[in-house]
């Protein structure tokens, strides 16, 4: 597995572990469980940017070297 989708399948993860965390925390009204559900989240969405980002910036290097 390449990096950027490793870091994709990571992001995904974490989301997914997030959105469990924040749903059990609004099911018994733990509030710290919902604040780490929402960070783990938004660790989980970096996670698939940078997943992103590593895959346009080898999708531009394999331009320039084909066109070089």
């Amino acid at each position: 597995m390449s990096d950027s989708n490793r870091d994709k399948a990571d992001g995904a993860f974490d989301k997914a572990k997030g959105k469990a965390k924040e749903e059990y925390g609004n099911a018994t009204g733990d509030e710290d469980k919902k604040a780490e559900g929402k960070g783990d989240q938004a660790k989980g969405d970096i996670k698939q940017k940078i997943g992103d980002a590593k895959d346009k910036v080898g999708d531009a290097v394999d331009s320039f070297k084909k066109n070089n």
